[in-house]
């Protein structure tokens, strides 16, 4: 089985420097939202609904029906608008500054995080990793099942995350890099019902997974 550094270095060499999540801190909080059981093409079809730029002033000031409409395309959207206003107001016992969020600590801010309704790990981690910077490792369906499918045994999230810790530069934007090219891997090969005949990891996968469903 592949090491973690030499997955991450495959994936640089067959994609090149990651993209990274897009927008600013507000934009990249309620992306995260918007994009739960649902695809980033739903996601760029919401963001150019909205006839200005995401702050947080402005999603608070919405009314919920607004916001609703405005993320239609992503689906879920009573729940998603609630929640990302909920997110906004968590900023604001922060005064909307990025920086006294940044300093705080990290487990601090992830318990806030998971304590707002409609946020869940992923998400949470989503946030802290891309908004704010912090050394967080995202896990998500993606990285679960190319590890699972490359011959990985682990049980548990714990042992999955320190799998693909091991052997990197613990910094956020290492993870950040390396979530993003474990994401568009999962986009373009290693879907559900995976493309096996174009993947660059072929040789490395530990089982047949053609047939799975």
């Amino acid at each position: 089985m592949l090491t973690s550094k030499e997955l991450l270095d495959r994936l640089n060499a067959v994609f090149g420097p990651p993209e990274g999540w897009p927008g600013n801190t507000v934009t990249i909080m309620a992306t995260a939202v918007m994009v739960q059981n649902t695809a980033w093409t739903a996601v760029l079809r919401a963001l150019a609904r909205f006839p200005q730029e995401l702050t947080a002033e402005y999603l608070l000031a919405l009314p919920v029906g607004e916001l609703m409409d405005y993320i239609r395309p992503c689906g879920f959207m009573r729940r998603k608008a609630e929640t990302i206003q909920k997110v906004m107001a968590w900023y604001g016992r922060y005064g909307f500054d990025a920086v006294k969020v940044e300093t705080a600590q990290q487990e601090t801010l992830r318990q806030e995080l998971l304590e707002l309704k409609g946020i869940g790990e992923e998400t949470a981690d989503v946030i802290l990793l891309y908004a704010f910077h912090k050394p967080v490792f995202v896990l998500d369906a993606y990285t679960r099942r190319m590890l699972k499918r490359l011959g990985g045994t682990m049980q548990t999230d714990t042992e999955r995350r320190a799998w693909f810790m091991q052997g990197i530069p613990h910094t956020a934007k290492m993870y950040d890099d390396y979530h993003w090219l474990l994401l568009e891997h999962g986009k373009r090969y290693c879907k559900k019902r995976p493309l096996c005949e174009e993947c660059p990891l072929r040789e490395a996968c530990a089982q047949d997974v053609q047939d799975e469903k």
